[in-house]
This record gives C-alpha cells, sequence and structure tokens, in this order.
C-alpha cells in the first residue's frame, strides 16, 4: 500500500471533499482523485461513497482511516523525534510535559524538583490538557510526557501510541466550608450531603457518579477544573465537593474528611510514546513515580 495514497486519502476523508482536500495538500483535484482512485484499486474496493450528501466512508473507508491516522501520527512522532536528535544538545534538553490541572498543582512541581536535581540545565514546558487531549499529543510528539488519570473502578483506558506508567492510585476526600454541619465528624457519609450544593470538574464524571451511587443526583452549582475556584466555593460555604488525597493538603482553611465506607478512587498515571522516548522523558518518568510514592 502506497503510503502517499493513504495519507493523501486520509485529507479527503477528513475534509469529506476532494476539493477541499487538494487545497490543504497544494495539489490540484484531479490529482487528489487520481491518488484516491489508485488506493482503491490497491485496497481491492472502495473507501468512499460519493453521493448527492457528500462524501461517506464505506466499511473499508473507515478501516483504512483508522490506520492512515496511525500512520500520520506516527510519522508526526518521527518528525519531531528525529528533529530533536539533529538539533542537538540544545534540543535534547527540552522537556514538554502535561498534565490535568491538580497534577499541576500537586504532583507536578514535586517531580520537576526531583528532575531538575539531576538534570540541572533542563528546560521544562509544561501544559496543562484533560487525558485524552494529553494522550493525542504524546502520540504525536507534541508532549514528551503526559499525566492523566481515570477512575480506578473503570477499566484502564487505551491510549494508542502510547506507552502507561502507573503512578498512584488515590482516595477521595469530602471537602466542606469549616463551618459545615459535618465538619466535625470523623468520617462522613456521602448521603448526608445529598441536599447540598456541589462544585466538581464535570457533571458526568467520578463525582457525580459517586453521588448517584450513593442514591442521590447532586445539585452542581458550578462546574470547574480550577482548584483555586473549587476551594474559593467550598471554604465559603458555597458548596461542597470530593478531592483526591493528594490535593487535599492544598485545600488550606477547608474541612477535609474520609468518607465512610469505601471511598471512590482515581488511578494516575503517566503517558510516553510507544516508541522513542528521549532520556529526559525516562528521567521525568522516573521523577513522576518517586513523586506519586512519596
Amino acid at each position: 500500500m502506497d503510503c502517499r495514497r493513504l495519507l493523501t486519502f486520509r485529507t479527503v476523508a477528513h475534509e469529506r471533499s476532494f476539493s477541499a482536500a487538494a487545497r490543504a495538500l497544494f495539489l490540484t483535484q484531479p490529482a487528489v482523485s487520481q491518488q484516491v482512485a489508485a488506493l482503491e484499486r490497491e485496497v481491492g474496493g472502495r473507501l468512499l461513497d460519493r453521493g448527492p450528501g457528500g462524501l461517506t466512508l464505506t466499511a473499508a473507508g473507515a478501516v483504512a482511516l483508522a490506520h492512515a491516522d496511525a500512520v500520520a501520527a506516527r510519522l508526526e512522532l518521527a518528525d519531531r523525534q528525529l528533529a530533536e536528535l539533529a538539533g542537538g544538545e540544545r534540543l535534547r534538553l527540552r522537556l514538554r510535559l502535561g498534565a490535568f490541572p491538580s497534577a499541576l498543582a500537586t504532583l507536578v512541581p514535586e517531580a520537576i524538583g526531583r528532575l531538575q536535581r539531576v538534570a540541572p540545565d533542563a528546560r521544562i514546558h509544561v501544559e496543562e490538557g484533560p487525558t485524552v487531549e494529553l494522550a493525542e499529543r504524546v502520540a504525536t510528539g507534541r508532549l514528551h510526557v503526559g499525566v492523566g488519570f481515570q477512575d480506578a473502578a473503570l477499566p484502564p483506558l487505551p491510549h494508542d501510541g502510547c506507552d502507561r506508567t502507573e503512578l498512584l492510585d488515590e482516595p477521595f476526600l469530602v471537602a466542606m466550608a469549616p463551618g459545615h454541619r459535618l465538619a466535625r465528624r470523623d468520617q462522613v457519609e456521602l448521603r448526608d450531603l445529598a441536599d447540598d450544593p456541589w462544585t466538581a470538574p464535570s457533571a458526568d464524571h467520578l463525582v457525580a457518579r459517586s453521588c448517584r451511587a450513593a442514591g442521590f443526583e447532586p445539585r452542581f452549582v458550578s462546574i470547574t477544573r480550577d482548584p483555586l475556584a473549587i476551594r474559593a466555593l467550598v471554604v465559603r460555604g458555597l458548596a461542597v465537593t470530593l478531592v483526591p488525597r493528594l490535593l487535599a493538603s492544598e485545600f488550606g482553611g477547608v474541612a477535609v474528611r474520609p468518607l465512610a465506607g469505601r471511598s471512590p478512587r482515581r488511578s494516575v498515571f503517566a503517558l510516553s510514546p510507544a516508541s522513542g522516548r528521549p532520556g529526559l522523558a525516562t528521567a521525568m518518568m522516573e521523577a513522576l513515580s518517586e513523586a506519586g510514592s512519596g
């Protein structure tokens, strides 16, 4: 299978238009059509249906597109990694790391400090993002390392093109205002917070699922991923929430208590490219593992 034809087909499939793909690829429309037709001859079947409503993928086309996306991601990764190697020591000492917000407030700074003790000349760029986006950036080489998480009760999520290293498994705690009616308890029953206003990073994920498992639908007054915003709402008595144990240490002025019974937990993990991981990224993975266990 001709790789160039496969990548041309990929652009057509994503653009849903031969003319738009031609503009994106700086080719003529007949040239794009010829390449896709040649690819269809190679695979022995149609990849695109051309109807009044535009282009749609056939079953074979959907399979081909999945492989074309994987090829494009690996080529982008190879291009970035080879450019870094060709760029000499200056580029090899640069590390791009992405993480979700609460990891940026806790785990990541500790790991950076550990890394800089063994690689003081390293230049580290840090950015925020949700786990799915971070995995995509790692797979294509835009990030060397990504720190993600998921509900520990769910099966491990696959991240194509990435290796996954488990960092820690941490429980969630209840966070309330110091004057909350339950703040003096040693443990809190989650269902006792059924009538309270809630804040969380998402209305659908771990916090919401935990409340529903306890038998009530949480009344969200705020949805935000910003740990500072969540803390501000909680400390003023405007909402309650669940916080992971690592982040709880950053919630000064807030009453944090363990849950009675089985607590929800999250798995925190690091992602790195499935191939070609540079030495500095390996050192960061080790620093993250040490920070997670420390």
